[in-house]
């Protein structure tokens, strides 16, 4: 069953798919993560572009849950960061093509808001 969206602002940003897939940077074009659309519940970030642009994303959901603060950090298995409590894959940040972001993001499964900047 498709979530409703309550908030979706993309700011030189295009996704794959409504709420995730891949993410584009809009001015280049270039593929700069994947957002798994079915793990997390709300989604901030921030980043820049290797090629100078600067975009965002921020998406939650109408049945989203407020999060509760943790002091884990993700785990990383491959390239994407997962839950530490199911393993589950979040998003994916390709390094090399972003040469800062910040990033928070909530699990849909166990509600904790994750942290992440470079």
């Amino acid at each position: 069953m498709a979530r409703i969206i309550k908030t979706k602002e993309l700011v030189n940003t295009r996704l794959a798919t409504n709420y995730g897939g891949w993410m584009y940077c809009d001015i280049c074009n270039e593929n700069i993560g994947y957002l798994c659309y079915s793990t997390y519940d709300k989604i901030k970030l921030k980043y820049k572009c290797n090629c100078g642009s600067q975009g965002s994303i921020l998406i939650d959901f109408e049945d989203s849950n407020i999060g509760k603060c943790c002091h884990f950090e993700f785990i990383t298995i491959k390239n994407r960061f997962c839950c530490p409590k199911d393993m589950e894959p979040l998003i994916t940040i390709l390094d090399k093509k972003i040469t800062s972001y910040e990033l928070e993001i909530t699990c849909k499964s166990c509600e904790n808001i994750y942290k992440k900047s470079k």
